[in-house]
């Protein structure tokens, strides 16, 4: 109880020292109790939307849902009309309707744009079914009654500024249908951000399927009394046993939606968490910097403390205590900040399209005990090197000295243990860059990352010596004596020095590594476009879908085009001469000009040749594991035709970033062994200007597909600056989740200035007393916060350039050969941290300032 009660007068009297440390949990356990809540939230979001829209029962075509259901030719899978009558017929079916539903049209207003959500939600569009009714309600005019109408659910006649009346055009393979809005349906549970359109059924068949008569799936009502899984039984035996059907009941449909969304919500939550848990280690070191210093400052208190009798062990647990109300004080307010953070998140995700309602918010009982145990434990953990050297203070030493003598053995043993470690993680670094496999290659780079970093932390006293003098020859010299003093200021504890630096070197070391192989990526893909493209047009789906048949005449009438390459998946299977296993081919379709538009290297054969009826080509990598030669035969199952034997007529080489173990065919080959209505649409066109007409070509082309908003024919520029646009926007986002650990660095250095101005107290006064002034002294603060932060930043940034350097070898077993540093967003963080150093010594500067000179120099440390 005396430990409890001294612990608590202690933390209570430095309060204020301690708060730093309190936000820094709080900001660490927010953030993983934000993700968990917002990820709960969404769950439970879908989770809802699942459970009521979906039917009784469902009866889909074989495959349906399966990754397989909508084939390589854009078209879905149906079920006959007949099938609706059968299952009608069955025992416990109330009602069985045919539904009409796909995922691959598109939705453009009267002024030619794009309705589909930005947000990778799904653009929905079908016939309105009574089972609609569950989770949606007409809330103004009807549903469609003819080929004229379509009804649009209310979250996108709101974003878009729709309203009744208003023309809406369905873009789909099957040609185009403009309309107008014949009424808004509401959402009765939370949309996450989809797009819907209805359709009346015949027009729904002819438009989005390609013919009447034939249904997606079907929807089936149970009568009063009948178990989902009784109906689902006897849906089967109307079906003569079910086996070419898909049959699920609403839970089983239900979870195999939540299966589906829960591997991308998954990647997202451990994505989240695995940055607050970078937050987190540099939550460490603030903390451990915190009791470090505060236990310096306590020596004689805790000298007279072991001289009236407490024992080493007493004293360890008082500050052990003392990192509890800390934790405890942190954690509880983050919780509470997590949950603000996750309902943030989700206004966010609603400004981006992805509607997410606080009435689904979601706050599991599993949530605030993880955030309080997390906090408490990483806080205690952090203390418990600085309560041990606590423990070790003996009361005479306490007595004669006003602070912890450092133990020199020790920093030899840390300086030799984090050299060792160093020199461990940088061979493992070497060894990544020379590997030839990507697996083994990847295990070599984490583990080299893992042992760099923690030689550095280790190792950063005895960095912190030389990279402080060598920048404060280049920085601190200008400002005279006071830039001196400043470097001394910073050299006198290299310990401490070394953890504030640390924390701000591992979120900048990651953003110097990530800054690496985003550029590098960008550099490597323009460089093989460079290499390898030699079309002046692309034009291609957004979605991987295959491009509407108009468009790709739009593109193709072009006037100036030399020639027009059409590029097609097809869905198909292999098997090697001998009988050899039956393997999915990467089998493209593609004009015989497909060669002169993406150039590869051709290690055997002809490839024009494989573009012949009958012919195909392969890689080398599968020619070599089944000993495939040019002149061999190869069997191709075509998915929804006919099989054939195909002769290898060329082997392309696989080391390209384009195309990399793709087989070709030509459409010859395609046409005669797939029936009209299984074969692909065009995945890619390419097109080649006349010389000197590209720009004229490109005008023509852009005003020719305006009418289909969602496909931009683009140029290589254009390719080149998309492609860093993904990558750029990618990162940002990345940065932005990296931010919450750089702002913890920051804390940590204000902490760290501020408890080293009380310390130095007397020693401020002494100075102000022989004539330093007040603006002196505040530059002096701000100078050693300078170099503090640029001392990180040096480490960070060398550190996270060699791990992109080493990350990029890798990639280049993938074709991304070029490394590429990114010097001004190199130059542009290393002058940032500067500011961060003025940025984070305002507030202790300013205390310092106001100290009374002869307070100061009467005070006892």
């Amino acid at each position: 109880m005396t430990v409890w009660r001294t612990s608590t007068r202690n933390f209570l009297a430095h309060k204020g020292r301690m708060a730093l440390s309190a936000v820094a949990v709080l900001l660490s356990v927010a953030f993983v109790c934000g993700t968990l809540v917002f990820t709960d939230t969404m769950n439970t979001t879908f989770d809802k939307l699942f459970a009521v829209s979906a039917p009784d029962v469902t009866v889909a075509p074989e495959g349906a849902g399966d990754g397989a259901d909508l084939p390589a030719n854009g078209k879905p899978r149906t079920l006959p009309a007949a099938t609706v009558e059968r299952v009608a017929a069955a025992d416990g079916v109330k009602e069985a309707e045919g539904v009409v539903s796909v995922m691959s049209a598109t939705l453009v207003d009267g002024n030619r744009e794009n309705l589909s959500p930005q947000t990778g939600a799904p653009t929905l569009v079908g016939n309105w079914t009574d089972n609609d009714l569950r989770s949606m309600e007409i809330t103004s005019g009807h549903a469609p009654r003819g080929p004229t109408e379509v009804m649009i659910d209310a979250d996108t006649a709101e974003k878009h500024g729709l309203a009744l009346g208003d023309e809406l055009r369905t873009v789909t393979a099957h040609g185009d249908l403009t309309g107008r809005i014949s009424g808004i349906a509401a959402f009765t549970v939370t949309n996450p951000g989809a797009a819907i359109a209805y359709l009346d059924t015949a027009t729904a068949q002819r438009l989005l399927l390609g013919k009447p008569g034939v249904f997606t799936q079907i929807n089936v009502a149970a009568e009063p009394g009948v178990s989902d899984t009784a109906l689902k039984a006897d849906v089967a035996a109307a079906l003569d046993g079910g086996a070419a059907y898909k049959l699920q009941t609403q839970d089983e449909a239900a979870k195999a939606n939540k299966d589906s969304m829960g591997s991308f919500l998954g990647v997202m939550k451990w994505a989240m968490l695995g940055f607050a848990g970078i937050a987190l280690l540099v939550g460490v070191f603030l903390i451990v910097n915190t009791f470090s210093m505060l236990v310096a400052q306590r020596t004689r208190e805790l000298g007279l403390m072991r001289a009236i009798g407490a024992q080493r062990g007493q004293v360890n647990r008082s500050v052990l205590v003392e990192a509890v109300l800390l934790g405890v004080v942190g954690s509880l307010a983050g919780v509470l900040a997590g949950v603000g953070l996750a309902v943030g998140l989700m206004r966010l995700m609603g400004a981006m399209g992805m509607e997410l309602s606080t009435e689904d918010l979601t706050v599991a009982w599993t949530t605030p005990v993880v955030g309080v145990v997390l906090g408490v434990v990483v806080t205690v953990l952090a203390a418990y090197v600085p309560a041990r050297r606590a423990g070790k203070v003996s009361p005479m030493a306490a007595l004669r000295d006003a602070g912890t003598p450092a133990d020199g053995r020790a920093g030899r043993v840390r300086g030799t243990i984090g050299l060792l470690l160093t020199a461990a993680g940088a061979a493992l670094l070497g060894a990544t860059a020379a590997s030839d496999d990507a697996a083994s290659g990847s295990l070599l780079l984490g583990l080299g990352v893992v042992l760099t970093l923690v030689g550095f932390v280790v190792i950063g006293p005895l960095l912190a010596g030389f990279v402080v003098r060598a920048l404060g020859a280049v920085v601190l010299r200008l400002f005279g004596p006071v830039g001196r003093l400043a470097e001394r200021n910073a050299l006198r504890n290299p310990r401490r020095t070394g953890a504030t630096g640390a924390a701000l070197m591992i979120g900048l070391a990651l953003v110097a590594c990530l800054s690496v192989v985003g550029s590098s990526m960008v550099a490597s893909a323009a460089e093989e476009l460079d290499r390898t493209v030699g079309a002046d047009f692309i034009l291609q789906s957004p979605d991987g879908q295959p491009i509407v048949p108009r468009a790709v005449e739009a593109f193709a009438s072009t006037p100036g085009l030399t020639h027009v390459t059409h590029y097609a998946a097809v869905s198909a299977s292999v098997t090697a001469g001998g009988g050899k296993k039956k393997e999915e081919a990467n089998l493209v379709a593609a004009s015989p000009s497909y060669r002169q538009d993406v150039r590869r290297t051709v290690v055997a054969g002809d490839l024009s040749s494989a573009y012949e009826v009958g012919a195909m080509s392969v890689g080398d990598a599968y020619a070599d594991e089944h000993g495939v030669r040019v002149g061999d035969t190869l069997t191709v199952a075509f998915e929804g035709g006919r099989s054939a034997p195909l002769k290898v007529a060329a082997i392309t080489s696989d080391d390209t970033g384009i195309d990399s173990g793709v087989m070709y065919t030509g459409f010859g080959t395609v046409e005669k062994y797939l029936p009209a209505d299984a074969r692909p649409g065009d995945l890619l066109v390419f097109g080649q200007a006349e010389k000197g007409q590209e720009d004229a070509a490109y005008a023509a082309m852009k005003k020719a597909l305006a009418p289909y908003p969602v496909y931009q024919p683009r140029n290589q520029t254009d390719y080149k600056q998309d492609l860093q646009d993904q990558i750029g926007q990618l990162l940002n986002i990345v940065y932005g989740l990296l931010a919450l650990a750089i702002i913890v660095a920051v804390l940590g250095v204000v902490n760290t200035l501020a408890l080293s101005v009380v310390e130095r107290t007397r020693e401020i006064g002494l100075l102000r007393a022989v004539g330093l002034s007040r603006r002196q002294l505040r530059r002096m603060i701000r100078l050693e916060s300078v170099v503090i932060a640029l001392f990180g930043a040096l480490l960070g940034l060398g550190l996270g350039m060699g791990w992109g350097a080493s990350a990029q070898r890798l990639l280049a077993l993938e074709g991304l050969n070029v490394l590429e540093i990114p010097w001004p967003t190199i130059v542009t963080v290393f002058v940032a941290s500067a500011f961060v150093g003025l940025f984070a010594a305002l507030v202790p500067a300013f205390r310092a300032g106001r100290m009374n000179v002869l307070a100061a120099i009467a005070t006892d440390g």
